[in-house]
């Protein structure tokens, strides 16, 4: 969250939890008349809905959002040699006329996905979860494939004007959801299970194209077979698992690597890439697995290190936490309650700006006090009518907006009309639970960071953790982590992988 004035602090990350709702946001994804498109990989005519130039269009118009929702890793070195490498890729590909941008995502969650138009984006999860550039190379070279073979493109013409669950799907009207930022456009897209023929076809490219740039593409098998012992849940956070939304037939392991010999007989180098060491190097300090500095739950309580604040929740509700807001929904999903940064120069310049891009009439305003916090709260109504079904709905919005040294934040309490009473007293008693975050155990919370080490003597993997203080009941999945055994041999000198804060 960008917060201006005398706060100058990273976007705050709230973590992320899909959270389901009865009634879901729709909207129309028909880009263009249908017509035959020539497939660049295949070179047959497919049925298309969008021209390529709609494509990167797209592509350009779901980036920020992807962003505003995950958040963005920053780590300058490690994106611009994945960059590179996806320049390097994309020049030998089937579209080397088309950009290809690579974002890295501010979530623990292992897992790559690509959307039309040239966009690539990995977790920092799926980055601690490699071993060496080759991995890497290979899977931003699969994911490229899906661009290039136009499979995400495909899928949207498929649903053509069909209505798509947006992830959150919440009660609140399109306009508020804009604003809020959790009714992403066609966010599902990313999300979709490409059938096996796409993924075949997608390790097939992702195969020559790291080959082309003289990566050793048979480490992608490997990594395919690390996250099949990792048997991740079907999805986490808000962001799938790599396997849920890349499905992988037992025979994937052995058809990648016999593809990467077909690719390296051919070309007939001397040596391919693999560079272990000089990737370890790259993620030594990444962020491992929750960040709590970004915000984090205990309780129903939301605790904020970076700017110094705490809030409770109801008991039951899921909290879905996003670099711009944090969203709680009790499970039936017939209401909501939103809490953000509200921009203005003064308290009532932000309450009166935000009111006006919600298009809230208002009904109450009130001067009052959070904590010894001044504010002001609002009861408005917002009149929205439903694309799908044409019928006039009306919410009931309850607001505080508060000023935090300078700072103006808001509550969002949503539900409709009719639900108001059931949820009014919620909103009243929650919406004020915000306060300041002076308790050091909860300001000084840190997260826990990959450091990459050296083997101290030649042994097993086990010994060389125990070496490094590492608990017994950690080692099974810093062993799966670095891919190695517990009895495997290291040699004294090697590069592994350690969690520590």
């Amino acid at each position: 969250m960008k917060v201006a004035g005398k706060l100058t602090t990273k976007p705050f990350q709230m973590r992320r939890l899909n959270i389901t709702g009865k009634i879901a946001l729709t909207f129309a994804i028909f880009l263009g008349t249908a017509s035959c498109a020539v497939n660049p990989v295949t070179g047959k005519k497919q049925l298309m809905f969008m021209s390529e130039q709609q494509e990167v269009q797209l592509g350009a118009e779901y980036d920020p959002q992807v962003i505003s929702t995950f958040g963005e890793y920053q780590n300058d070195q490690l994106l611009g040699f994945i960059q590179a490498r996806a320049d390097e890729m994309g020049k030998v590909s089937h579209r080397p006329n088309l950009k290809y941008h690579v974002k890295i995502l501010d979530s623990p969650v292992v897992n790559a996905f690509a959307v039309p138009g040239g966009y690539i984006y990995l977790t920092r999860g799926i980055l601690a979860q490699f071993n060496n550039e080759a991995e890497l190379v290979g899977v931003v070279g699969h994911e490229m494939g899906h661009i290039t073979a136009r499979h995400s493109a495909s899928q949207q013409s498929k649903q053509t004007i069909g209505q798509l669950l947006l992830i959150g799907g919440m009660i609140a009207s399109e306009k508020f959801a804009s604003y809020a930022e959790y009714a992403m456009q066609g966010m599902q897209l990313l999300f979709l299970k490409f059938s096996r023929d796409n993924e075949r076809q997608a390790d097939t490219l992702g195969v020559a194209y790291s080959s082309l740039i003289g990566y050793d593409a048979g480490k992608m098998a490997d990594f395919f077979q690390v996250l099949e012992k990792m048997r991740m849940p079907e999805g986490e956070g808000g962001v799938p698992t790599f396997l849920s939304t890349h499905p992988s037939p037992a025979d994937r392991y052995a058809y990648v690597k016999l593809e990467a010999e077909k690719w390296q007989q051919e070309l007939d180098k001397d040596s391919w890439k693999v560079n272990s060491d000089s990737y370890l190097q790259m993620i030594d300090g990444i962020v491992y697995g929750e960040d709590p500095r970004q915000g984090y739950v205990e309780g129903n309580t939301f605790y904020h290190p970076e700017l110094k604040f705490s809030f409770s929740f109801p008991a039951g509700w899921q909290l879905q936490n996003q670099p711009t807001q944090v969203i709680m929904a009790p499970e039936s999903g017939d209401a909501l309650m939103l809490f953000t940064f509200a921009p203005g120069s003064s308290l009532d310049e932000a309450a009166r700006t935000s009111l006006q891009n919600l298009e809230l009439q208002l009904l109450e305003s009130s001067q009052v006090a959070v904590n010894g916090l001044p504010a002001i709260r609002t009861l408005s109504k917002q009149v929205s009518q439903d694309q799908a079904s044409g019928q006039t709905q009306t919410n009931i919005v309850y607001s505080h907006f508060i000023d935090y040294s300078g700072n103006f934040f808001v509550f969002h309490g949503v539900t409709t009309e009719a639900d108001y009473n059931k949820y009014s007293a919620t909103f009243r008693e929650y919406e004020t639970t915000f306060n300041r975050l002076t308790d050091a155990s909860k300001l000084n919370r840190m997260p826990e960071r990959i450091y990459v080490k050296k083997v101290q003597r030649t042994g097993t993997l086990a010994e060389a953790f125990r070496n490094y203080g590492v608990k017994q009941e950690q080692m099974e999945k810093l062993a799966l982590l670095n891919n190695l055994e517990l009895t495997d041999q290291v040699h004294a000198g090697k590069l592994i992988k350690v969690i520590g804060k």
